[in-house]
């Protein structure tokens, strides 16, 4: 099919053309491609061109694309129903299940997106604390909830818009910014607003600057600042959750925060999401108590049977380990073809997360991130899409490798990557 057509079509219905920003190719230029079908390391584009697939619907494929087993339970759900606006006892199960990877959680509510997960993080936290304000910090992106779109990371960077049209002035001065990786930045806005503060929410591997690690003693800071005081911290989750660490973020790097977000692959590709809490926390939550949040397609059969499914898979193959090496592979390969022909390149590593920035200096924040060069990266993209290989199409975002990528996978992305190096960042 002709994806000019397509794209065509699209813009004529959809703002943009997308219903997501990244996907519209705002950072990296041209027109999208548009993908029919997906298996195992593959997407395949609507010409039936496979691509060596590094986004994976943005993190969840963490086996690789279609799992049998978690098909096998999409179709054992679909014979009983899609929905009933019921409880079942299925997604109890699930609850069950991510309360027991996750560490020090008591309660958790499953949601359809990792926006409703984050707002209501917040709203639960704002309800426990009685305070309004939270602190955010800039570059961590946490979804399009009004709160978080202020210096927000990932689609509002790519597309030059830091913020958005939309958000009240009432709501942007509740919103307190500190720098990633800046300790002492929160540590002075706890002393300037020392009982105003309901919550630090916070992305504790940045992934929406691209990938960013916490610096050392950042994550630990952050806790012993709202254990002070008495603020809730909340680790944004939804894309490190069950990928850096069986636990997480918060297992990998030790740090216990109060509330965690979940997304991603807790669903096992379908809309599920979660937020969890210290029971304290959670108890706060309707029908407990004051804090209202619903909705109709919450626990959905057929989510949580994949969530589920997905979930069961990976406690079965513990593929962390193994992930993490592969990843590592990769990462150490594109670093030697790129110091080989002398390109100034960065990449930035946290378990099977990565980010290849073009700069010659470390990524430590948004500012170091910003200062890469996006135009050589936008055309490093077009050529690994020219060879089949399918990269996150910003520098703000990260790429990701899943079970399914096998050692000739990643050897044709270091030798294509090498192609390009050798050629230069500016052909």
């Amino acid at each position: 099919m002709d994806q000019e057509k397509i794209w065509e079509k699209a813009c004529a219905v959809l703002p943009g053309g997308v219903n997501s920003p990244v996907r519209a190719f705002g950072g990296v230029g041209g027109i999208p491609v548009f993908m029919k079908r997906s298996e195992g390391a593959f997407l395949f584009d609507e010409n039936d061109k496979a691509y060596i697939d590094l986004v994976l619907s943005w993190g969840p494929m963490i086996l690789g694309h279609n799992p049998p087993e978690v098909v096998e339970a999409l179709k054992d759900q679909l014979s009983r129903g899609l929905s009933f606006g019921t409880c079942t006892g299925a997604e109890a199960n699930l609850a069950e299940l991510i309360l027991s990877m996750i560490p020090g959680m008591g309660m958790l509510r499953l949601v359809n997106s990792g926006t409703e997960a984050t707002m209501s993080a917040v709203r639960a936290a704002r309800g426990y604390t009685g305070r309004d304000k939270i602190m955010k910090f800039r570059g961590c992106y946490h979804g399009h909830g009004d709160s978080f779109l202020i210096q927000a990371g990932s689609g509002a960077l790519t597309h030059g818009a830091p913020s958005s049209l939309g958000v009240t002035a009432g709501t942007a001065a509740d919103t307190l910014v500190a720098d990633y990786n800046d300790l002492n930045a929160a540590e002075n806005l706890f002393e300037t607003y020392p009982d105003s503060i309901a919550a630090v929410i916070v992305e504790p591997v940045a992934g929406n600057m691209g990938v960013v690690p916490p610096a050392p003693g950042f994550l630990e800071g952050l806790r012993s600042l709202c254990s002070r005081f008495g603020s809730v911290l909340i680790f944004d989750e939804v894309m490190t959750g069950f990928r850096v660490a069986r636990g997480g973020a918060a297992e990998r790097f030790s740090v216990q925060p109060d509330m965690i977000t979940l997304g991603k692959i807790a669903g096992g590709g379908l809309p599920l999401a979660a937020y969890a809490g210290k029971r304290e926390i959670m108890s706060v939550v309707s029908p407990l108590g004051k804090v209202y949040q619903a909705g109709t397609l919450s626990g959905n059969p057929m989510a949580v049977a994949a969530g589920t499914a997905h979930l069961r898979l990976l406690e079965q193959k513990n593929p962390w380990k193994k992930l993490e090496e592969k990843t590592g592979y990769l990462c150490s390969g594109l670093r030697k073809a790129a110091a080989k022909h002398g390109a100034p390149v960065q990449v930035n590593q946290v378990g099977s997360m990565f980010t290849l920035f073009f700069t010659s200096k470390p990524v430590t924040d948004t500012k170091t991130a910003l200062a890469a060069d996006a135009v050589a990266f936008a055309r490093f993209f077009h050529a690994m899409l020219e060879e089949g290989i399918y990269f996150p199409p910003s520098q703000y975002e990260s790429a990701f490798l899943s079970l399914a990528h096998e050692q000739k996978h990643l050897d044709k992305i270091i030798q294509a990557a090498e192609t390009f190096f050798e050629k230069g960042t500016n052909v």
